[in-house]
Protein backbone atom coordinates (compact mmCIF):
# COMPACT_ATOMS: atom_id res chain seq x y z
CA UNK A 1 0.00 0.00 0.00
CA UNK A 2 2.65 2.27 0.69
CA UNK A 3 4.90 1.76 -2.21
CA UNK A 4 1.95 1.72 -4.69
CA UNK A 5 1.33 5.24 -2.51
CA UNK A 6 4.81 5.80 -3.20
CA UNK A 7 4.43 5.95 -7.26
CA UNK A 8 1.46 7.79 -6.75
CA UNK A 9 3.12 10.43 -5.34
CA UNK A 10 6.09 10.45 -7.76
CA UNK A 11 4.22 10.31 -10.69
CA UNK A 12 2.09 13.86 -9.54
CA UNK A 13 5.13 15.36 -8.08
CA UNK A 14 6.14 16.43 -11.53
CA UNK A 15 2.69 18.00 -12.40
CA UNK A 16 2.91 19.87 -8.70
CA UNK A 17 6.26 21.09 -9.69
CA UNK A 18 5.42 22.40 -13.41
CA UNK A 19 2.30 23.86 -11.77
CA UNK A 20 3.97 25.85 -8.71
CA UNK A 21 6.39 26.93 -11.50
CA UNK A 22 3.59 28.29 -13.96
CA UNK A 23 2.00 29.75 -11.39
CA UNK A 24 5.20 31.53 -10.21
CA UNK A 25 6.10 32.60 -13.65
CA UNK A 26 2.50 34.11 -14.67
CA UNK A 27 3.03 36.21 -11.14
CA UNK A 28 6.36 37.48 -12.11
CA UNK A 29 5.42 38.19 -15.78
CA UNK A 30 2.46 39.72 -14.31
CA UNK A 31 4.41 42.03 -11.95
CA UNK A 32 7.25 43.02 -14.73
CA UNK A 33 4.76 43.81 -17.75
CA UNK A 34 2.85 45.82 -14.65
CA UNK A 35 6.18 47.51 -13.99
CA UNK A 36 6.99 48.26 -17.33
CA UNK A 37 3.70 49.90 -18.13
CA UNK A 38 4.48 52.27 -15.22
CA UNK A 39 7.94 52.80 -15.85
CA UNK A 40 6.85 53.51 -19.59
CA UNK A 41 4.09 56.22 -17.61
CA UNK A 42 6.46 57.70 -15.59
CA UNK A 43 9.36 58.15 -18.47
CA UNK A 44 7.64 60.95 -19.84
CA UNK A 45 7.28 63.00 -17.14
CA UNK A 46 10.43 65.33 -17.31
CA UNK A 47 13.40 63.62 -15.83
CA UNK A 48 16.85 61.83 -16.30
CA UNK A 49 16.99 60.41 -19.35
CA UNK A 50 19.65 57.58 -17.92
CA UNK A 51 18.42 54.82 -15.75
CA UNK A 52 20.15 52.08 -13.59
CA UNK A 53 18.16 48.48 -12.70
CA UNK A 54 20.38 48.68 -9.96
CA UNK A 55 19.70 52.09 -8.81
CA UNK A 56 17.25 53.84 -10.89
CA UNK A 57 18.81 57.35 -10.39
CA UNK A 58 20.38 57.32 -7.19
CA UNK A 59 23.67 56.65 -9.02
CA UNK A 60 23.38 60.16 -10.64
CA UNK A 61 23.54 61.90 -7.35
CA UNK A 62 27.22 62.95 -6.01
CA UNK A 63 28.88 62.57 -3.41
CA UNK A 64 28.75 66.07 -1.36
CA UNK A 65 25.72 67.81 -0.07
CA UNK A 66 26.60 70.58 -1.77
CA UNK A 67 26.61 68.67 -4.80
CA UNK A 68 23.63 66.97 -4.62
CA UNK A 69 21.63 70.51 -3.41
CA UNK A 70 23.50 71.66 -6.79
CA UNK A 71 22.13 68.39 -8.78
CA UNK A 72 18.47 68.77 -7.98
CA UNK A 73 18.77 72.87 -8.88
CA UNK A 74 20.23 71.93 -12.17
CA UNK A 75 16.88 69.72 -12.58
CA UNK A 76 14.95 72.45 -11.73
CA UNK A 77 16.51 75.03 -13.90
CA UNK A 78 17.36 72.87 -17.14
CA UNK A 79 14.35 70.05 -16.92
CA UNK A 80 11.01 71.49 -15.39
CA UNK A 81 10.31 74.29 -13.56
CA UNK A 82 7.68 72.80 -11.58
CA UNK A 83 8.04 69.07 -11.37
CA UNK A 84 10.67 66.15 -12.40
CA UNK A 85 10.68 62.52 -12.46
CA UNK A 86 13.67 60.58 -10.45
CA UNK A 87 13.93 56.96 -9.97
CA UNK A 88 14.79 56.32 -6.04
CA UNK A 89 15.96 52.73 -6.67
CA UNK A 90 15.48 50.55 -10.03
CA UNK A 91 11.37 50.41 -9.06
CA UNK A 92 10.59 53.28 -7.56
CA UNK A 93 9.37 56.66 -9.21
CA UNK A 94 9.51 59.84 -7.12
CA UNK A 95 7.75 63.37 -8.28
CA UNK A 96 9.58 65.75 -7.14
CA UNK A 97 7.65 69.35 -7.27
CA UNK A 98 9.33 72.52 -6.55
CA UNK A 99 6.92 75.07 -7.55
CA UNK A 100 3.88 77.19 -5.61
CA UNK A 101 1.59 75.32 -8.13
CA UNK A 102 2.57 71.54 -7.35
CA UNK A 103 3.66 72.33 -4.23
CA UNK A 104 0.03 72.77 -2.89
CA UNK A 105 -1.41 70.55 -5.20
CA UNK A 106 0.47 67.80 -2.88
CA UNK A 107 0.08 69.73 0.66
CA UNK A 108 -2.81 70.89 0.33
CA UNK A 109 -4.67 66.97 -0.49
CA UNK A 110 -4.28 64.58 1.92
CA UNK A 111 -1.51 62.55 1.30
CA UNK A 112 0.16 61.02 4.27
CA UNK A 113 3.71 60.78 4.85
CA UNK A 114 5.61 58.16 3.13
CA UNK A 115 6.22 55.36 5.17
CA UNK A 116 6.68 51.71 3.85
CA UNK A 117 9.55 49.78 3.15
CA UNK A 118 11.85 51.84 2.09
CA UNK A 119 10.46 55.08 2.71
CA UNK A 120 11.88 58.62 4.62
CA UNK A 121 9.90 58.83 7.33
CA UNK A 122 9.70 54.65 8.16
CA UNK A 123 13.62 54.91 8.78
CA UNK A 124 12.96 57.13 11.76
CA UNK A 125 10.89 54.91 13.05
CA UNK A 126 13.00 53.32 15.75
CA UNK A 127 13.75 57.14 17.18
CA UNK A 128 10.85 58.81 17.53
CA UNK A 129 8.14 56.33 16.48
CA UNK A 130 4.65 57.17 15.65
CA UNK A 131 4.91 60.65 16.61
CA UNK A 132 3.48 63.92 14.90
CA UNK A 133 6.26 63.68 12.49
CA UNK A 134 5.84 60.39 11.13
CA UNK A 135 2.23 59.28 11.86
CA UNK A 136 -0.03 58.75 9.70
CA UNK A 137 -4.23 59.05 9.88
CA UNK A 138 -5.95 58.34 12.74
CA UNK A 139 -2.89 58.22 15.24
CA UNK A 140 -1.79 61.67 14.01
CA UNK A 141 -5.58 63.14 14.45
CA UNK A 142 -5.71 61.99 17.50
CA UNK A 143 -2.21 63.55 18.69
CA UNK A 144 -2.53 66.55 16.62
CA UNK A 145 -5.53 67.15 19.13
CA UNK A 146 -4.36 65.73 22.48
CA UNK A 147 -1.26 68.09 21.48
CA UNK A 148 -3.04 71.14 19.80
CA UNK A 149 -2.87 73.51 23.64
CA UNK A 150 0.64 72.80 24.29
CA UNK A 151 1.15 75.63 22.07
CA UNK A 152 -1.27 77.85 22.73
CA UNK A 153 -0.04 81.49 23.47
CA UNK A 154 -0.83 81.04 27.26
CA UNK A 155 1.43 78.43 27.36
CA UNK A 156 4.33 80.10 24.88
CA UNK A 157 4.37 83.07 26.56
CA UNK A 158 6.20 82.47 29.41
CA UNK A 159 9.14 80.56 27.39
CA UNK A 160 10.17 84.16 26.80
CA UNK A 161 12.36 84.00 29.94
CA UNK A 162 13.70 81.01 29.39
CA UNK A 163 15.28 82.05 26.21
CA UNK A 164 16.85 85.10 27.73
CA UNK A 165 18.19 83.20 30.40
CA UNK A 166 20.09 80.99 28.01
CA UNK A 167 21.25 83.98 25.65
CA UNK A 168 22.72 85.27 29.46
CA UNK A 169 24.35 81.83 29.91
CA UNK A 170 25.55 81.65 25.85
CA UNK A 171 27.08 85.43 25.97
CA UNK A 172 29.71 84.54 29.11
CA UNK A 173 31.13 82.20 26.12
CA UNK A 174 30.59 84.66 23.75
CA UNK A 175 31.83 87.79 25.72
CA UNK A 176 35.59 85.63 25.85
CA UNK A 177 35.73 85.90 21.77
CA UNK A 178 34.19 89.16 21.20
CA UNK A 179 37.64 90.24 24.11
CA UNK A 180 39.71 88.24 22.62
CA UNK A 181 39.12 88.71 18.71
CA UNK A 182 39.38 84.95 18.05
CA UNK A 183 37.71 83.54 15.60
CA UNK A 184 35.03 80.53 16.46
CA UNK A 185 32.13 78.19 15.46
CA UNK A 186 28.99 79.19 16.81
CA UNK A 187 26.71 75.76 15.75
CA UNK A 188 28.00 73.63 18.33
CA UNK A 189 27.35 76.37 20.91
CA UNK A 190 23.47 77.53 19.60
CA UNK A 191 23.14 73.87 19.24
CA UNK A 192 23.85 73.33 23.22
CA UNK A 193 22.02 76.97 24.09
CA UNK A 194 18.80 75.56 21.78
CA UNK A 195 18.82 71.81 23.65
CA UNK A 196 19.05 73.57 27.11
CA UNK A 197 16.06 76.01 25.76
CA UNK A 198 13.94 73.00 25.12
CA UNK A 199 14.73 70.99 28.05
CA UNK A 200 13.27 73.82 30.14
CA UNK A 201 10.45 74.30 28.16
CA UNK A 202 9.42 71.24 27.54
CA UNK A 203 10.14 69.39 30.82
CA UNK A 204 11.28 72.38 33.09
CA UNK A 205 14.90 70.02 33.51
CA UNK A 206 17.28 72.28 35.61
CA UNK A 207 20.39 71.11 34.29
CA UNK A 208 23.40 73.47 33.21
CA UNK A 209 23.83 72.21 29.84
CA UNK A 210 25.81 75.26 28.60
CA UNK A 211 28.32 75.53 30.95
CA UNK A 212 28.60 71.60 30.91
CA UNK A 213 29.91 71.99 27.18
CA UNK A 214 29.44 68.76 24.69
CA UNK A 215 26.49 67.08 25.32
CA UNK A 216 25.69 63.34 24.71
CA UNK A 217 21.97 63.89 23.44
CA UNK A 218 22.93 66.34 20.98
CA UNK A 219 25.64 64.60 19.80
CA UNK A 220 23.36 61.29 19.67
CA UNK A 221 20.82 63.61 17.84
CA UNK A 222 23.23 64.83 15.13
CA UNK A 223 24.40 61.03 14.64
CA UNK A 224 20.56 59.91 14.20
CA UNK A 225 19.64 63.07 11.72
CA UNK A 226 22.65 61.77 9.27
CA UNK A 227 22.11 58.10 9.78
CA UNK A 228 18.82 58.67 8.43
CA UNK A 229 19.67 61.03 5.67
CA UNK A 230 22.55 58.30 4.61
CA UNK A 231 20.07 55.38 4.61
CA UNK A 232 17.16 57.32 2.43
CA UNK A 233 19.02 57.68 -0.14
CA UNK A 234 21.13 54.00 0.05
CA UNK A 235 18.92 51.10 -1.56
CA UNK A 236 20.64 48.56 -0.49
CA UNK A 237 20.04 49.48 3.58
CA UNK A 238 16.62 49.59 3.62
CA UNK A 239 16.20 45.98 4.88
CA UNK A 240 16.39 46.49 8.63
CA UNK A 241 18.41 43.20 8.98
CA UNK A 242 21.42 44.31 6.72
CA UNK A 243 21.16 47.86 8.00
CA UNK A 244 21.33 46.24 11.63
CA UNK A 245 24.90 44.53 10.64
CA UNK A 246 26.88 47.76 9.23
CA UNK A 247 28.76 50.64 11.68
CA UNK A 248 25.98 53.42 10.70
CA UNK A 249 22.87 51.29 11.69
CA UNK A 250 24.36 49.54 15.05
CA UNK A 251 25.17 53.57 16.27
CA UNK A 252 21.79 54.28 14.99
CA UNK A 253 19.76 52.09 17.38
CA UNK A 254 22.42 52.85 19.80
CA UNK A 255 21.36 56.25 19.34
CA UNK A 256 17.98 55.02 19.61
CA UNK A 257 18.06 53.84 23.31
CA UNK A 258 20.55 56.37 24.70
CA UNK A 259 17.70 59.04 23.67
CA UNK A 260 14.88 56.59 24.19
CA UNK A 261 16.33 56.14 28.06
CA UNK A 262 16.68 59.82 28.93
CA UNK A 263 13.00 60.31 27.75
CA UNK A 264 11.88 57.62 30.16
CA UNK A 265 13.56 58.79 32.91
CA UNK A 266 12.48 61.89 32.13
CA UNK A 267 8.93 61.08 32.03
CA UNK A 268 8.78 58.96 34.81
CA UNK A 269 10.10 61.53 36.94
CA UNK A 270 7.57 63.66 35.77
CA UNK A 271 4.68 61.13 36.17
CA UNK A 272 5.43 60.94 40.12
CA UNK A 273 5.42 64.16 40.27
CA UNK A 274 1.87 64.99 39.26
CA UNK A 275 0.29 61.53 41.01
CA UNK A 276 2.05 62.93 44.18
CA UNK A 277 1.59 66.54 44.11
CA UNK A 278 -1.06 67.11 41.11
CA UNK A 279 -0.52 69.86 38.28
CA UNK A 280 2.56 72.15 38.96
CA UNK A 281 2.39 74.90 40.60
CA UNK A 282 5.40 78.06 40.84
CA UNK A 283 6.02 77.50 37.81
CA UNK A 284 5.33 77.29 33.93
CA UNK A 285 3.08 74.37 32.78
CA UNK A 286 5.12 72.42 30.04
CA UNK A 287 4.73 70.58 27.39
CA UNK A 288 5.30 67.14 29.63
CA UNK A 289 2.53 68.28 31.72
CA UNK A 290 0.20 68.32 28.77
CA UNK A 291 1.29 64.94 27.44
CA UNK A 292 0.81 63.46 31.22
CA UNK A 293 -2.60 65.14 31.78
CA UNK A 294 -4.37 65.13 28.49
CA UNK A 295 -7.36 63.31 27.38
CA UNK A 296 -9.22 62.19 24.26
CA UNK A 297 -12.58 62.41 23.54
CA UNK A 298 -13.00 59.09 25.24
CA UNK A 299 -11.67 60.49 28.22
CA UNK A 300 -8.35 57.67 27.31
CA UNK A 301 -4.81 59.22 28.25
CA UNK A 302 -2.00 59.02 25.85
CA UNK A 303 0.10 55.68 26.88
CA UNK A 304 3.80 55.92 28.05
CA UNK A 305 4.76 54.93 24.47
CA UNK A 306 3.09 57.61 22.85
CA UNK A 307 4.26 59.71 25.21
CA UNK A 308 7.58 58.97 24.45
CA UNK A 309 6.91 59.28 21.17
CA UNK A 310 5.94 62.54 21.20
CA UNK A 311 8.84 63.84 23.55
CA UNK A 312 11.28 62.52 21.56
CA UNK A 313 9.89 63.87 18.34
CA UNK A 314 9.74 67.54 19.97
CA UNK A 315 13.16 67.34 21.40
CA UNK A 316 14.31 66.31 17.82
CA UNK A 317 12.19 68.71 16.28
CA UNK A 318 12.14 71.51 18.53
CA UNK A 319 16.01 71.50 19.23
CA UNK A 320 17.84 70.71 15.81
CA UNK A 321 16.01 72.71 13.99
CA UNK A 322 16.44 76.10 15.77
CA UNK A 323 19.98 74.65 16.22
CA UNK A 324 20.18 74.51 12.64
CA UNK A 325 18.45 77.48 11.81
CA UNK A 326 19.74 80.18 14.39
CA UNK A 327 23.47 80.07 12.78
CA UNK A 328 22.44 80.15 9.18
CA UNK A 329 20.47 83.82 10.17
CA UNK A 330 23.79 84.95 12.14
CA UNK A 331 25.62 83.73 8.10
CA UNK A 332 23.43 85.63 6.72
CA UNK A 333 23.57 88.97 8.75
CA UNK A 334 27.48 88.82 8.89
CA UNK A 335 27.10 88.59 4.51
CA UNK A 336 25.00 91.83 4.93
CA UNK A 337 26.47 94.27 7.56
CA UNK A 338 23.93 96.51 6.24
CA UNK A 339 20.86 94.61 7.34
CA UNK A 340 22.52 93.33 10.39
CA UNK A 341 22.82 97.73 10.95
CA UNK A 342 19.07 98.32 10.20
CA UNK A 343 18.44 95.59 12.98
CA UNK A 344 20.53 96.91 15.48
CA UNK A 345 19.10 100.24 14.79
CA UNK A 346 15.38 98.73 15.53
CA UNK A 347 16.86 96.65 19.13
CA UNK A 348 18.34 100.19 20.46
CA UNK A 349 14.94 102.21 19.78
CA UNK A 350 12.94 99.36 20.86
CA UNK A 351 15.19 98.76 24.39
CA UNK A 352 16.19 102.26 24.89
CA UNK A 353 16.05 103.42 28.38
CA UNK A 354 15.98 100.04 30.03
CA UNK A 355 18.14 98.46 33.21
CA UNK A 356 17.97 94.67 31.39
CA UNK A 357 18.75 94.32 27.76
CA UNK A 358 16.16 91.25 28.08
CA UNK A 359 13.52 90.87 25.17
CA UNK A 360 9.52 90.90 26.36
CA UNK A 361 6.82 89.58 25.07
CA UNK A 362 5.75 92.48 23.93
CA UNK A 363 9.04 93.82 22.02
CA UNK A 364 8.35 90.49 19.99
CA UNK A 365 5.92 92.74 17.27
CA UNK A 366 8.10 95.60 17.26
CA UNK A 367 11.09 93.59 15.85
CA UNK A 368 9.58 94.20 12.19
CA UNK A 369 12.96 94.34 10.01
CA UNK A 370 14.48 91.32 12.52
CA UNK A 371 11.21 89.71 11.04
CA UNK A 372 12.29 90.35 7.59
CA UNK A 373 15.65 89.26 7.83
CA UNK A 374 14.74 85.88 9.65
CA UNK A 375 12.33 85.02 7.19
CA UNK A 376 14.53 86.10 4.05
CA UNK A 377 17.10 83.46 6.35
CA UNK A 378 14.60 80.77 6.22
CA UNK A 379 14.12 81.11 2.45
CA UNK A 380 17.58 80.92 1.67
CA UNK A 381 18.82 78.34 4.31
CA UNK A 382 15.36 76.45 5.33
CA UNK A 383 16.08 74.49 8.44
CA UNK A 384 13.93 71.59 6.91
CA UNK A 385 15.42 71.22 3.59
CA UNK A 386 12.70 68.85 2.21
CA UNK A 387 9.50 67.10 2.97
CA UNK A 388 7.89 63.74 1.57
CA UNK A 389 4.32 62.46 0.54
CA UNK A 390 3.14 59.35 -0.67
CA UNK A 391 -0.12 59.69 -2.79
CA UNK A 392 -2.57 57.87 -0.92
CA UNK A 393 -5.33 58.30 -4.12
CA UNK A 394 -4.84 59.35 -8.00
CA UNK A 395 -3.87 63.22 -7.73
CA UNK A 396 -3.13 65.65 -10.60
CA UNK A 397 -0.31 67.81 -11.28
CA UNK A 398 1.22 69.88 -14.06
CA UNK A 399 -1.22 68.16 -16.32
CA UNK A 400 -0.15 64.88 -15.39
CA UNK A 401 -2.04 62.32 -13.71
CA UNK A 402 0.07 60.63 -10.49
CA UNK A 403 -1.22 57.66 -9.66
CA UNK A 404 -2.11 56.67 -5.97
CA UNK A 405 0.98 55.03 -4.48
CA UNK A 406 3.54 57.99 -5.73
CA UNK A 407 6.45 59.29 -4.06
CA UNK A 408 6.15 62.86 -3.86
CA UNK A 409 9.32 64.73 -2.79
CA UNK A 410 8.52 68.55 -1.63
CA UNK A 411 12.18 70.04 -1.75
CA UNK A 412 11.80 73.25 0.23
CA UNK A 413 15.48 74.25 -0.40
CA UNK A 414 14.98 74.53 -4.15
CA UNK A 415 11.27 75.95 -4.38
CA UNK A 416 12.60 79.06 -2.42
CA UNK A 417 14.93 79.58 -5.00
CA UNK A 418 12.87 79.08 -8.20
CA UNK A 419 13.78 81.96 -10.18
CA UNK A 420 9.72 81.34 -11.61
CA UNK A 421 8.61 82.62 -8.60
CA UNK A 422 11.57 84.87 -6.59
CA UNK A 423 13.68 87.48 -8.61
CA UNK A 424 17.23 87.23 -7.87
CA UNK A 425 16.10 84.11 -6.01
CA UNK A 426 20.37 83.49 -4.43
CA UNK A 427 20.23 87.19 -3.22
CA UNK A 428 19.58 88.38 0.51
CA UNK A 429 16.37 90.44 0.29
CA UNK A 430 14.21 91.14 3.32
CA UNK A 431 11.98 93.68 1.60
CA UNK A 432 11.00 90.34 -0.41
CA UNK A 433 8.34 90.22 3.11
CA UNK A 434 7.15 93.57 3.20
CA UNK A 435 3.51 93.11 2.93
CA UNK A 436 3.27 94.80 -0.18
CA UNK A 437 5.85 92.56 -1.90
CA UNK A 438 3.86 89.34 -0.33
CA UNK A 439 0.05 90.48 -1.37
CA UNK A 440 0.06 88.66 -5.19
CA UNK A 441 2.85 86.03 -3.76
CA UNK A 442 0.95 82.72 -3.53
CA UNK A 443 1.38 81.57 0.17
CA UNK A 444 2.71 78.00 -0.91
CA UNK A 445 5.84 79.80 -2.42
CA UNK A 446 7.46 80.21 1.34
CA UNK A 447 7.05 76.85 3.02
CA UNK A 448 9.64 76.98 6.04
CA UNK A 449 7.22 75.03 8.33
CA UNK A 450 5.57 73.56 5.64
CA UNK A 451 2.10 74.21 4.83
CA UNK A 452 -1.75 72.78 4.98
CA UNK A 453 -2.81 70.39 7.67
CA UNK A 454 0.27 69.14 8.80
CA UNK A 455 2.21 72.05 9.05
CA UNK A 456 4.71 72.84 12.16
CA UNK A 457 2.73 72.83 15.31
CA UNK A 458 5.89 74.11 16.64
CA UNK A 459 6.63 77.31 14.28
CA UNK A 460 5.11 79.97 16.85
CA UNK A 461 8.00 78.23 19.56
CA UNK A 462 10.59 77.72 17.06
CA UNK A 463 10.24 81.45 15.72
CA UNK A 464 9.55 83.12 19.34
CA UNK A 465 13.04 81.80 20.38
CA UNK A 466 15.16 82.26 17.10
CA UNK A 467 13.73 86.11 17.50
CA UNK A 468 15.31 86.85 21.37
CA UNK A 469 18.28 84.53 20.92
CA UNK A 470 19.35 86.52 17.34
CA UNK A 471 18.36 89.68 19.05
CA UNK A 472 19.92 89.59 21.61
CA UNK A 473 23.10 88.67 20.24
CA UNK A 474 22.84 91.57 17.68
CA UNK A 475 21.94 93.93 20.02
CA UNK A 476 25.16 92.93 21.84
CA UNK A 477 27.49 92.21 19.52
CA UNK A 478 28.73 93.35 16.13
CA UNK A 479 28.94 89.91 14.20
CA UNK A 480 31.52 89.34 11.14
CA UNK A 481 32.60 86.18 9.08
CA UNK A 482 35.88 85.14 10.17
CA UNK A 483 38.56 85.03 7.07
CA UNK A 484 40.13 82.01 8.32
CA UNK A 485 37.26 79.91 8.68
CA UNK A 486 37.21 76.88 6.29
CA UNK A 487 34.23 77.44 3.88
CA UNK A 488 30.61 77.72 4.77
CA UNK A 489 29.32 74.80 2.79
CA UNK A 490 25.48 73.72 3.36
CA UNK A 491 24.84 69.77 5.08
CA UNK A 492 21.63 68.26 4.04
CA UNK A 493 20.18 65.50 6.65
CA UNK A 494 16.56 66.04 8.59
CA UNK A 495 17.52 69.04 8.83
CA UNK A 496 19.68 72.21 6.62
CA UNK A 497 23.67 72.13 8.58
CA UNK A 498 27.02 74.20 7.97
CA UNK A 499 28.70 70.96 7.28
CA UNK A 500 32.07 72.47 8.11
CA UNK A 501 30.59 75.17 11.04
CA UNK A 502 29.84 78.94 10.65
CA UNK A 503 33.01 80.96 12.09
CA UNK A 504 32.66 84.42 13.23
CA UNK A 505 33.88 87.27 14.83
CA UNK A 506 32.67 89.14 17.72
CA UNK A 507 32.84 92.78 18.64
CA UNK A 508 30.66 94.56 21.96
CA UNK A 509 28.98 97.06 21.23
CA UNK A 510 28.84 99.94 23.24
CA UNK A 511 25.11 99.95 24.26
Amino acid sequence: MALELFHQLNHIWPMVAVGLVTVLAVALLSKAIKFIKLFRYFQEFPGESSYSIISGNLHMLPKTSEGRIAYGRNNMDSKNPKYVRFWSGPVRPSIVVYHPETVKAILKSSAPKSRGFGQIYEHAIPWIGEGLISSNGAIWARSRRLLTPAFHFDILKPYIEVYNKAADILFEKLDQYAKSGESFDICPLLTLCTLEVILKCAMSYEGDVQRQGPNEYAKASTELTQAWALRSRTPWLWPDFIFRLTPTGRRFYKNCDYVHKVAEEVIAKRKELIEREGRPKGRHLDFLDILLTARDEDGQPMTLLEIRNEVDTFMFAGHDTTAAGAPWILYCFAKHPEYQTQVQAELDEVLKGRDSDHIEWSDLPKLKMLNLCIKESFRLYPPVPFIQRLLSEPLEIGGKLLPAGTNVTIPIIHLHRNALVWEAPDEFRPERFLPENTKDRDSFAFTPFSAGSRNCIGQNFALNEEKVLIARILYRYKVELADDGPPVERMVTAVLKAEHGIHLRLQLRNV
